[in-house]
Protein backbone atom coordinates (compact mmCIF):
# COMPACT_ATOMS: atom_id res chain seq x y z
CA UNK A 1 0.00 0.00 0.00
CA UNK A 2 1.40 3.43 -0.93
CA UNK A 3 1.66 6.32 1.50
CA UNK A 4 -1.19 8.02 -0.37
CA UNK A 5 -3.59 5.16 0.31
CA UNK A 6 -2.48 4.48 3.89
CA UNK A 7 -5.12 6.81 5.36
CA UNK A 8 -7.61 4.74 7.28
CA UNK A 9 -11.08 4.46 5.77
CA UNK A 10 -13.87 3.55 8.14
CA UNK A 11 -16.35 2.48 5.46
CA UNK A 12 -16.95 -1.05 4.31
CA UNK A 13 -14.59 -1.85 1.44
CA UNK A 14 -15.67 -3.39 -1.84
CA UNK A 15 -12.81 -4.48 -4.07
CA UNK A 16 -13.00 -4.38 -7.86
CA UNK A 17 -10.28 -6.62 -9.25
CA UNK A 18 -8.89 -5.16 -12.48
CA UNK A 19 -8.08 -7.87 -15.02
CA UNK A 20 -7.40 -5.29 -17.74
CA UNK A 21 -10.93 -4.38 -18.80
CA UNK A 22 -11.62 -0.99 -20.36
CA UNK A 23 -14.62 -0.86 -18.02
CA UNK A 24 -13.03 -2.03 -14.76
CA UNK A 25 -13.24 1.37 -13.08
CA UNK A 26 -16.78 1.78 -14.37
CA UNK A 27 -17.75 -1.08 -12.04
CA UNK A 28 -16.21 0.79 -9.11
CA UNK A 29 -18.04 3.91 -10.15
CA UNK A 30 -21.39 2.06 -10.13
CA UNK A 31 -20.63 0.71 -6.66
CA UNK A 32 -19.86 4.21 -5.40
CA UNK A 33 -23.08 5.50 -6.96
CA UNK A 34 -24.91 2.99 -4.78
CA UNK A 35 -23.32 4.44 -1.65
CA UNK A 36 -20.52 1.91 -1.11
CA UNK A 37 -16.78 2.54 -0.93
CA UNK A 38 -15.10 0.86 -3.92
CA UNK A 39 -11.39 0.34 -4.39
CA UNK A 40 -9.49 -1.10 -7.34
CA UNK A 41 -6.98 -3.86 -6.58
CA UNK A 42 -4.53 -5.87 -8.64
CA UNK A 43 -5.23 -9.60 -9.08
CA UNK A 44 -2.00 -10.62 -7.33
CA UNK A 45 -2.82 -8.41 -4.31
CA UNK A 46 -6.28 -9.82 -3.66
CA UNK A 47 -5.42 -12.83 -1.50
CA UNK A 48 -3.36 -10.71 0.92
CA UNK A 49 -6.18 -8.20 1.34
CA UNK A 50 -9.29 -10.36 1.05
CA UNK A 51 -10.03 -10.08 4.79
CA UNK A 52 -10.52 -6.30 4.36
CA UNK A 53 -13.32 -6.74 1.83
CA UNK A 54 -17.07 -6.79 2.39
CA UNK A 55 -17.46 -7.98 -1.19
CA UNK A 56 -15.37 -8.50 -4.33
CA UNK A 57 -16.22 -7.96 -8.00
CA UNK A 58 -14.05 -9.39 -10.78
CA UNK A 59 -13.84 -7.29 -13.95
CA UNK A 60 -13.82 -8.40 -17.57
CA UNK A 61 -10.60 -8.74 -19.55
CA UNK A 62 -9.29 -8.93 -23.13
CA UNK A 63 -7.66 -12.23 -22.13
CA UNK A 64 -8.98 -15.78 -22.17
CA UNK A 65 -9.13 -17.53 -18.80
CA UNK A 66 -7.45 -20.66 -20.20
CA UNK A 67 -4.42 -18.79 -21.57
CA UNK A 68 -1.28 -19.45 -19.54
CA UNK A 69 -0.34 -15.76 -19.60
CA UNK A 70 -3.77 -14.44 -18.60
CA UNK A 71 -4.14 -12.63 -15.25
CA UNK A 72 -5.09 -14.97 -12.42
CA UNK A 73 -5.84 -14.91 -8.70
CA UNK A 74 -5.00 -17.24 -5.83
CA UNK A 75 -7.91 -19.74 -5.69
CA UNK A 76 -7.85 -19.52 -1.89
CA UNK A 77 -9.97 -16.34 -2.11
CA UNK A 78 -12.98 -18.55 -2.89
CA UNK A 79 -12.65 -20.24 0.51
CA UNK A 80 -12.68 -17.05 2.55
CA UNK A 81 -16.45 -16.62 2.65
CA UNK A 82 -16.33 -13.10 1.21
CA UNK A 83 -19.05 -12.65 -1.47
CA UNK A 84 -17.70 -12.63 -5.04
CA UNK A 85 -19.32 -11.53 -8.29
CA UNK A 86 -17.48 -12.38 -11.51
CA UNK A 87 -18.32 -10.31 -14.59
CA UNK A 88 -17.59 -11.78 -18.05
CA UNK A 89 -13.92 -12.85 -17.77
CA UNK A 90 -14.41 -12.77 -14.01
CA UNK A 91 -17.04 -15.51 -14.30
CA UNK A 92 -14.96 -17.47 -16.79
CA UNK A 93 -11.89 -17.27 -14.56
CA UNK A 94 -13.87 -18.50 -11.57
CA UNK A 95 -15.13 -21.40 -13.67
CA UNK A 96 -11.64 -22.23 -14.94
CA UNK A 97 -9.94 -22.06 -11.54
CA UNK A 98 -12.58 -24.18 -9.80
CA UNK A 99 -12.60 -27.02 -12.31
CA UNK A 100 -15.17 -26.06 -14.93
CA UNK A 101 -14.56 -25.68 -18.65
CA UNK A 102 -14.16 -22.46 -20.64
CA UNK A 103 -13.59 -22.45 -24.38
CA UNK A 104 -13.86 -20.33 -27.49
CA UNK A 105 -17.53 -19.73 -28.25
CA UNK A 106 -18.95 -21.05 -31.51
CA UNK A 107 -21.19 -18.00 -31.69
CA UNK A 108 -19.68 -14.87 -30.13
CA UNK A 109 -21.90 -12.28 -28.49
CA UNK A 110 -21.06 -8.61 -28.90
CA UNK A 111 -23.80 -6.11 -28.26
CA UNK A 112 -27.39 -6.36 -27.02
CA UNK A 113 -28.78 -9.71 -25.93
CA UNK A 114 -31.72 -11.00 -23.92
CA UNK A 115 -31.19 -13.39 -21.03
CA UNK A 116 -33.81 -15.71 -19.61
CA UNK A 117 -33.70 -15.63 -15.81
CA UNK A 118 -34.01 -19.20 -14.52
CA UNK A 119 -34.06 -18.42 -10.80
CA UNK A 120 -35.69 -15.05 -10.25
CA UNK A 121 -35.88 -15.63 -6.50
CA UNK A 122 -32.11 -15.74 -6.08
CA UNK A 123 -30.50 -12.84 -4.25
CA UNK A 124 -28.74 -11.65 -7.43
CA UNK A 125 -31.91 -11.49 -9.52
CA UNK A 126 -34.34 -10.56 -6.74
CA UNK A 127 -37.28 -8.76 -8.33
CA UNK A 128 -35.99 -9.44 -11.84
CA UNK A 129 -37.98 -12.42 -13.09
CA UNK A 130 -38.48 -13.28 -16.76
CA UNK A 131 -36.34 -11.84 -19.56
CA UNK A 132 -33.78 -9.05 -19.22
CA UNK A 133 -32.01 -7.01 -21.88
CA UNK A 134 -28.25 -7.04 -21.31
CA UNK A 135 -24.99 -6.07 -23.02
CA UNK A 136 -22.66 -8.89 -24.02
CA UNK A 137 -19.03 -8.64 -25.10
CA UNK A 138 -17.34 -12.04 -25.17
CA UNK A 139 -15.68 -14.47 -27.54
CA UNK A 140 -15.34 -17.25 -24.94
CA UNK A 141 -18.07 -18.97 -22.98
CA UNK A 142 -18.50 -21.39 -20.09
CA UNK A 143 -19.03 -24.92 -21.41
CA UNK A 144 -19.41 -26.77 -18.10
CA UNK A 145 -19.74 -25.61 -14.49
CA UNK A 146 -17.52 -26.50 -11.56
CA UNK A 147 -18.94 -28.70 -8.84
CA UNK A 148 -21.44 -26.85 -6.66
CA UNK A 149 -22.50 -24.29 -9.30
CA UNK A 150 -25.86 -24.00 -11.08
CA UNK A 151 -27.11 -21.81 -13.92
CA UNK A 152 -29.48 -18.97 -13.00
CA UNK A 153 -29.78 -17.37 -16.46
CA UNK A 154 -29.15 -18.32 -20.09
CA UNK A 155 -29.27 -17.10 -23.69
CA UNK A 156 -29.50 -19.22 -26.87
CA UNK A 157 -25.72 -18.83 -27.31
CA UNK A 158 -24.69 -18.93 -23.64
CA UNK A 159 -26.29 -21.67 -21.55
CA UNK A 160 -24.54 -20.23 -18.48
CA UNK A 161 -25.28 -16.51 -18.83
CA UNK A 162 -25.36 -16.25 -15.02
CA UNK A 163 -24.40 -18.76 -12.33
CA UNK A 164 -24.25 -19.16 -8.55
CA UNK A 165 -22.71 -21.53 -6.05
CA UNK A 166 -25.29 -23.50 -4.13
CA UNK A 167 -23.72 -22.99 -0.69
CA UNK A 168 -21.17 -20.15 -1.02
CA UNK A 169 -21.83 -16.45 -1.88
CA UNK A 170 -20.14 -16.76 -5.28
CA UNK A 171 -21.92 -15.49 -8.40
CA UNK A 172 -21.01 -14.92 -12.03
CA UNK A 173 -22.60 -13.15 -15.00
CA UNK A 174 -21.46 -13.40 -18.61
CA UNK A 175 -22.90 -9.96 -19.47
CA UNK A 176 -21.87 -6.49 -18.29
CA UNK A 177 -24.23 -5.03 -15.66
CA UNK A 178 -21.99 -1.98 -15.22
CA UNK A 179 -22.75 -0.43 -18.63
CA UNK A 180 -25.81 1.68 -19.37
CA UNK A 181 -26.70 -0.70 -22.22
CA UNK A 182 -27.84 -3.19 -19.56
CA UNK A 183 -30.98 -1.32 -18.37
CA UNK A 184 -31.39 -3.29 -15.11
CA UNK A 185 -27.69 -3.66 -14.50
CA UNK A 186 -27.72 -1.26 -11.56
CA UNK A 187 -30.45 -3.35 -9.93
CA UNK A 188 -28.30 -6.47 -10.31
CA UNK A 189 -25.29 -4.75 -8.73
CA UNK A 190 -27.53 -3.36 -6.01
CA UNK A 191 -28.82 -6.87 -5.29
CA UNK A 192 -25.25 -8.11 -4.99
CA UNK A 193 -24.15 -5.29 -2.69
CA UNK A 194 -27.17 -5.15 -0.41
CA UNK A 195 -28.76 -8.57 -0.83
CA UNK A 196 -25.65 -10.73 -0.92
CA UNK A 197 -23.04 -8.59 0.87
CA UNK A 198 -25.35 -6.79 3.34
CA UNK A 199 -23.78 -3.44 2.45
CA UNK A 200 -24.35 -0.48 4.79
CA UNK A 201 -24.38 2.06 1.93
CA UNK A 202 -22.63 4.73 4.01
CA UNK A 203 -20.27 6.31 1.44
CA UNK A 204 -20.89 9.76 -0.09
CA UNK A 205 -18.98 12.46 -1.96
CA UNK A 206 -18.63 14.24 1.39
CA UNK A 207 -16.75 11.18 2.52
CA UNK A 208 -14.52 11.40 -0.54
CA UNK A 209 -13.64 15.05 0.09
CA UNK A 210 -12.75 14.37 3.72
CA UNK A 211 -10.70 11.28 2.90
CA UNK A 212 -9.02 12.85 -0.15
CA UNK A 213 -7.87 15.84 1.93
CA UNK A 214 -6.43 13.48 4.52
CA UNK A 215 -4.62 11.49 1.81
CA UNK A 216 -3.24 14.65 0.22
CA UNK A 217 -1.90 15.90 3.55
CA UNK A 218 -0.34 12.51 4.27
CA UNK A 219 1.21 12.32 0.80
CA UNK A 220 2.55 15.87 0.64
CA UNK A 221 3.71 16.22 4.23
CA UNK A 222 3.98 19.45 6.21
CA UNK A 223 6.52 21.47 4.19
CA UNK A 224 6.41 20.46 0.52
CA UNK A 225 4.96 22.82 -2.05
CA UNK A 226 2.53 21.65 -4.76
CA UNK A 227 2.13 23.10 -8.21
CA UNK A 228 -0.98 22.44 -10.27
CA UNK A 229 -1.31 22.44 -14.04
CA UNK A 230 -4.45 24.56 -14.38
CA UNK A 231 -6.30 24.33 -17.69
CA UNK A 232 -9.35 26.27 -16.58
CA UNK A 233 -11.54 23.22 -17.05
CA UNK A 234 -13.63 21.49 -14.40
CA UNK A 235 -11.12 18.74 -13.54
CA UNK A 236 -8.03 20.84 -12.87
CA UNK A 237 -10.01 23.62 -11.18
CA UNK A 238 -11.82 21.29 -8.77
CA UNK A 239 -8.51 19.49 -8.12
CA UNK A 240 -6.87 22.82 -7.28
CA UNK A 241 -9.68 23.81 -4.93
CA UNK A 242 -9.59 20.41 -3.20
CA UNK A 243 -5.81 20.51 -2.77
CA UNK A 244 -5.98 24.11 -1.53
CA UNK A 245 -8.55 22.99 1.03
CA UNK A 246 -6.11 20.30 2.16
CA UNK A 247 -2.83 22.25 2.29
CA UNK A 248 -3.71 25.94 1.87
CA UNK A 249 -1.24 28.32 0.26
CA UNK A 250 1.37 25.63 -0.29
CA UNK A 251 -0.37 25.21 -3.67
CA UNK A 252 0.58 27.33 -6.69
CA UNK A 253 -1.28 26.99 -10.01
CA UNK A 254 0.37 27.44 -13.39
CA UNK A 255 -1.83 28.15 -16.40
CA UNK A 256 -0.15 27.43 -19.74
CA UNK A 257 -1.75 29.01 -22.81
CA UNK A 258 -0.68 26.63 -25.58
CA UNK A 259 -2.30 28.66 -28.35
CA UNK A 260 -4.84 25.88 -28.83
CA UNK A 261 -7.57 27.11 -26.51
CA UNK A 262 -11.10 28.03 -27.48
CA UNK A 263 -11.92 31.59 -28.50
CA UNK A 264 -11.21 34.07 -25.64
CA UNK A 265 -10.67 31.20 -23.21
CA UNK A 266 -7.32 32.30 -21.77
CA UNK A 267 -8.70 35.67 -20.70
CA UNK A 268 -11.84 34.06 -19.29
CA UNK A 269 -9.86 31.55 -17.22
CA UNK A 270 -7.55 34.20 -15.79
CA UNK A 271 -10.39 36.55 -14.88
CA UNK A 272 -12.64 33.91 -13.33
CA UNK A 273 -9.94 32.13 -11.37
CA UNK A 274 -8.27 35.24 -9.97
CA UNK A 275 -11.53 36.92 -9.04
CA UNK A 276 -13.23 33.92 -7.43
CA UNK A 277 -10.42 31.87 -5.84
CA UNK A 278 -7.60 33.16 -3.69
CA UNK A 279 -5.01 30.70 -4.96
CA UNK A 280 -1.60 31.84 -6.31
CA UNK A 281 -1.61 31.66 -10.14
CA UNK A 282 1.19 32.04 -12.69
CA UNK A 283 0.40 32.58 -16.39
CA UNK A 284 2.59 31.23 -19.22
CA UNK A 285 1.74 32.76 -22.61
CA UNK A 286 3.40 30.11 -24.80
CA UNK A 287 1.20 29.76 -27.88
CA UNK A 288 3.97 30.49 -30.40
CA UNK A 289 6.20 27.82 -28.88
CA UNK A 290 3.55 25.13 -29.31
CA UNK A 291 2.43 26.18 -32.77
CA UNK A 292 6.00 26.34 -34.10
CA UNK A 293 6.65 22.80 -32.85
CA UNK A 294 3.48 21.47 -34.50
CA UNK A 295 4.40 22.75 -37.95
CA UNK A 296 4.24 19.88 -40.43
CA UNK A 297 3.04 17.33 -37.83
CA UNK A 298 -0.08 15.41 -38.88
CA UNK A 299 -0.06 12.12 -36.94
CA UNK A 300 -2.47 12.36 -33.94
CA UNK A 301 -0.17 10.57 -31.50
CA UNK A 302 2.81 12.67 -32.60
CA UNK A 303 0.80 15.85 -32.07
CA UNK A 304 -0.24 14.76 -28.58
CA UNK A 305 3.33 13.91 -27.66
CA UNK A 306 4.71 17.20 -29.01
CA UNK A 307 2.11 19.13 -27.04
CA UNK A 308 2.80 17.08 -23.92
CA UNK A 309 6.57 17.51 -24.22
CA UNK A 310 6.40 21.28 -24.63
CA UNK A 311 3.85 21.58 -21.85
CA UNK A 312 6.30 19.82 -19.52
CA UNK A 313 9.18 22.09 -20.61
CA UNK A 314 7.15 25.27 -20.11
CA UNK A 315 5.72 24.02 -16.87
CA UNK A 316 9.14 23.11 -15.47
CA UNK A 317 10.52 26.54 -16.37
CA UNK A 318 7.79 28.35 -14.45
CA UNK A 319 7.80 25.82 -11.62
CA UNK A 320 11.44 26.64 -10.90
CA UNK A 321 10.20 29.90 -9.42
CA UNK A 322 8.19 28.03 -6.78
CA UNK A 323 10.57 27.24 -3.94
CA UNK A 324 10.48 23.72 -2.47
CA UNK A 325 8.01 22.49 -5.12
CA UNK A 326 8.07 18.71 -5.12
CA UNK A 327 4.59 17.71 -6.29
CA UNK A 328 2.77 18.19 -9.58
CA UNK A 329 -1.01 18.10 -9.23
CA UNK A 330 -3.22 17.21 -12.19
CA UNK A 331 -6.92 16.74 -12.78
CA UNK A 332 -6.40 13.36 -14.47
CA UNK A 333 -9.61 11.29 -14.73
CA UNK A 334 -10.11 7.58 -15.20
CA UNK A 335 -11.28 7.80 -18.86
CA UNK A 336 -7.95 9.54 -19.63
CA UNK A 337 -6.08 6.74 -17.90
CA UNK A 338 -7.97 3.85 -19.45
CA UNK A 339 -7.52 5.20 -22.99
CA UNK A 340 -3.79 5.66 -22.41
CA UNK A 341 -2.94 2.56 -20.39
CA UNK A 342 -4.31 0.19 -17.78
CA UNK A 343 -4.62 2.21 -14.60
CA UNK A 344 -3.76 -0.69 -12.33
CA UNK A 345 -1.37 -2.72 -14.41
CA UNK A 346 -3.96 -4.74 -16.24
CA UNK A 347 -3.95 -5.68 -19.88
CA UNK A 348 -6.29 -3.04 -21.31
CA UNK A 349 -5.40 -1.66 -24.73
CA UNK A 350 -4.03 1.84 -25.39
CA UNK A 351 -6.55 3.87 -27.40
CA UNK A 352 -4.81 7.26 -27.43
CA UNK A 353 -2.13 9.02 -25.42
CA UNK A 354 -3.19 11.75 -23.01
CA UNK A 355 -0.27 14.04 -22.23
CA UNK A 356 -1.07 13.93 -18.52
CA UNK A 357 -1.07 10.10 -18.47
CA UNK A 358 2.15 8.27 -19.14
CA UNK A 359 3.40 11.18 -21.26
CA UNK A 360 5.36 12.84 -18.48
CA UNK A 361 9.08 12.02 -18.71
CA UNK A 362 11.08 10.62 -15.83
CA UNK A 363 13.17 13.79 -15.71
CA UNK A 364 10.09 15.88 -14.88
CA UNK A 365 11.46 16.33 -11.41
CA UNK A 366 8.12 16.15 -9.58
CA UNK A 367 6.05 13.45 -7.98
CA UNK A 368 2.47 13.24 -9.20
CA UNK A 369 -0.56 14.17 -7.15
CA UNK A 370 -3.74 13.04 -8.91
CA UNK A 371 -6.73 12.98 -6.53
CA UNK A 372 -9.24 12.19 -9.30
CA UNK A 373 -7.33 9.47 -11.16
CA UNK A 374 -9.94 6.84 -10.26
CA UNK A 375 -13.00 9.04 -10.87
CA UNK A 376 -15.30 10.00 -13.73
CA UNK A 377 -16.28 13.47 -14.85
CA UNK A 378 -19.70 13.47 -13.19
CA UNK A 379 -18.11 12.39 -9.90
CA UNK A 380 -15.69 15.32 -10.11
CA UNK A 381 -18.65 17.60 -10.76
CA UNK A 382 -20.32 16.27 -7.62
CA UNK A 383 -17.13 16.97 -5.68
CA UNK A 384 -17.07 20.48 -7.12
CA UNK A 385 -20.58 21.11 -5.82
CA UNK A 386 -19.53 19.70 -2.46
CA UNK A 387 -16.69 22.26 -2.44
CA UNK A 388 -19.02 25.13 -3.35
CA UNK A 389 -18.04 25.55 -7.01
CA UNK A 390 -20.97 27.29 -8.83
CA UNK A 391 -23.20 25.06 -10.96
CA UNK A 392 -22.59 27.02 -14.16
CA UNK A 393 -18.89 26.22 -13.89
CA UNK A 394 -19.29 22.66 -12.65
CA UNK A 395 -21.45 21.87 -15.70
CA UNK A 396 -18.87 23.20 -18.15
CA UNK A 397 -18.24 20.67 -20.91
CA UNK A 398 -14.94 18.76 -21.07
CA UNK A 399 -12.05 20.13 -23.12
CA UNK A 400 -9.05 17.95 -24.03
CA UNK A 401 -5.61 18.75 -22.65
CA UNK A 402 -4.11 19.16 -26.17
CA UNK A 403 -6.97 21.56 -26.91
CA UNK A 404 -7.85 22.32 -30.51
CA UNK A 405 -4.73 20.42 -31.54
CA UNK A 406 -6.81 17.23 -31.51
CA UNK A 407 -9.83 18.92 -33.10
CA UNK A 408 -7.85 19.94 -36.15
CA UNK A 409 -7.44 16.71 -38.06
CA UNK A 410 -4.11 16.99 -39.83
CA UNK A 411 -1.57 19.78 -39.54
CA UNK A 412 -2.07 22.45 -36.90
CA UNK A 413 -1.33 25.91 -38.27
CA UNK A 414 -2.12 29.37 -36.96
CA UNK A 415 -4.60 29.83 -39.80
CA UNK A 416 -6.36 26.54 -38.99
CA UNK A 417 -6.53 27.39 -35.30
CA UNK A 418 -8.10 30.78 -36.06
CA UNK A 419 -10.67 29.19 -38.38
CA UNK A 420 -11.64 26.54 -35.86
CA UNK A 421 -11.82 28.98 -32.96
CA UNK A 422 -14.40 31.06 -34.81
CA UNK A 423 -16.39 28.07 -36.07
CA UNK A 424 -16.35 26.30 -32.69
CA UNK A 425 -17.59 29.44 -30.95
CA UNK A 426 -20.58 29.53 -33.30
CA UNK A 427 -21.32 25.83 -32.74
CA UNK A 428 -21.36 26.33 -28.98
CA UNK A 429 -23.35 29.57 -29.13
CA UNK A 430 -26.13 28.09 -31.25
CA UNK A 431 -26.46 24.89 -29.22
CA UNK A 432 -26.56 26.88 -25.98
CA UNK A 433 -29.05 29.30 -27.51
CA UNK A 434 -31.44 26.38 -28.00
CA UNK A 435 -31.29 25.68 -24.26
CA UNK A 436 -30.88 21.89 -24.31
CA UNK A 437 -27.11 21.90 -23.94
CA UNK A 438 -27.18 20.71 -20.32
CA UNK A 439 -28.23 17.23 -21.46
CA UNK A 440 -25.18 17.06 -23.75
CA UNK A 441 -21.80 15.76 -22.63
CA UNK A 442 -19.80 17.66 -25.25
CA UNK A 443 -20.46 19.78 -28.33
CA UNK A 444 -17.81 21.36 -30.49
CA UNK A 445 -16.46 21.93 -33.98
CA UNK A 446 -13.74 19.94 -35.79
CA UNK A 447 -11.66 21.16 -38.72
CA UNK A 448 -11.51 18.35 -41.29
CA UNK A 449 -8.31 18.18 -43.40
CA UNK A 450 -10.06 18.22 -46.77
CA UNK A 451 -11.26 21.00 -49.03
CA UNK A 452 -14.43 20.89 -51.09
CA UNK A 453 -15.86 22.83 -53.99
CA UNK A 454 -18.57 25.37 -53.23
CA UNK A 455 -20.34 28.30 -54.82
CA UNK A 456 -20.46 31.75 -53.19
CA UNK A 457 -21.67 34.81 -55.05
CA UNK A 458 -21.67 32.90 -58.34
CA UNK A 459 -18.00 32.15 -57.83
CA UNK A 460 -16.30 28.82 -57.29
CA UNK A 461 -14.77 28.25 -53.85
CA UNK A 462 -12.43 25.53 -52.67
CA UNK A 463 -12.42 25.71 -48.88
CA UNK A 464 -12.44 23.83 -45.58
CA UNK A 465 -15.00 21.53 -43.97
CA UNK A 466 -16.20 21.93 -40.37
CA UNK A 467 -17.67 18.88 -38.65
CA UNK A 468 -20.06 19.38 -35.75
CA UNK A 469 -19.78 16.88 -32.88
CA UNK A 470 -22.42 16.68 -30.13
CA UNK A 471 -22.75 13.63 -27.87
CA UNK A 472 -24.73 12.43 -24.88
CA UNK A 473 -22.95 10.43 -22.18
CA UNK A 474 -22.70 9.99 -18.42
CA UNK A 475 -19.06 9.00 -18.08
CA UNK A 476 -17.27 9.36 -21.47
CA UNK A 477 -16.69 5.60 -21.59
CA UNK A 478 -19.61 5.24 -24.00
CA UNK A 479 -21.43 7.99 -25.89
CA UNK A 480 -24.31 8.43 -28.35
CA UNK A 481 -24.52 11.19 -30.92
CA UNK A 482 -27.10 13.80 -30.00
CA UNK A 483 -30.19 14.22 -32.17
CA UNK A 484 -29.92 18.00 -32.49
CA UNK A 485 -32.96 19.77 -33.94
CA UNK A 486 -32.72 20.51 -37.64
CA UNK A 487 -33.16 24.23 -36.98
CA UNK A 488 -30.06 24.25 -34.76
CA UNK A 489 -27.95 22.51 -37.37
CA UNK A 490 -29.30 24.88 -40.01
CA UNK A 491 -28.33 27.94 -37.96
CA UNK A 492 -24.87 26.54 -37.27
CA UNK A 493 -24.28 25.77 -40.95
CA UNK A 494 -25.53 29.14 -42.12
CA UNK A 495 -23.50 31.13 -39.63
CA UNK A 496 -20.26 29.16 -40.01
CA UNK A 497 -20.29 29.33 -43.80
CA UNK A 498 -21.20 33.03 -43.81
CA UNK A 499 -19.09 34.27 -40.90
CA UNK A 500 -15.94 32.12 -40.97
CA UNK A 501 -13.67 32.82 -43.91
CA UNK A 502 -12.19 29.66 -45.37
CA UNK A 503 -15.18 27.35 -44.75
CA UNK A 504 -17.78 26.38 -47.35
CA UNK A 505 -19.22 23.15 -45.94
CA UNK A 506 -20.56 21.91 -42.56
CA UNK A 507 -21.26 18.24 -41.73
CA UNK A 508 -22.67 16.49 -38.64
CA UNK A 509 -20.90 13.54 -36.98
CA UNK A 510 -23.36 10.74 -36.14
CA UNK A 511 -20.83 8.23 -34.75
CA UNK A 512 -21.18 6.54 -31.37
CA UNK A 513 -18.45 5.62 -28.88
CA UNK A 514 -17.50 2.87 -29.41
CA UNK A 515 -16.49 2.30 -32.18
CA UNK A 516 -15.51 5.97 -32.56
CA UNK A 517 -14.04 8.12 -29.80
CA UNK A 518 -15.62 11.41 -28.76
CA UNK A 519 -12.68 13.47 -29.96
CA UNK A 520 -11.56 12.98 -33.55
CA UNK A 521 -7.91 12.47 -32.59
Amino acid sequence: MTEATAVKVEHQRFFVVDFGSQYAQLIARRVRELGCFAEMVMPHDLSARIDEATGVIFSGSPWSAYDDASPKIDPSVYENGVPILGICYGMQLTTHLLGGEVDRAVAREYGPATIEVLEGDTKLFAGLDGELDVWMSHGDRVESLPEGFVAIAKTPNAPFAAVRHTSKPIYGVQFHPEVTHTPRGTDILKNFLFGVCAAAGDWTMSSFVEEACAKIRAQVGETDQVICGLSGGVDSTVAAILIHKAIGDRLTCIFVDNGLLRKDEAQEVLENFRERYQIPLRFADSGDLFLDALEGVTDPEAKRKHIGRIFVDVFKEHAKEVENARWLAQGTLYPDVVESQSAFGGASVTIKTHHNVGGLPAELGFELLEPFRDLFKDEVRAIGRELGVPDHFVERQPFPGPGLGVRIAGEVTRENVAVLQEADAIVREEIEREGDHKKLWQYFGVLVPVKTVGVMGDERTYENVIAVRAVESTDAMTADWADLPRRVLARISNRVINEVRGVNRVVYDISTKPPSTIEWE
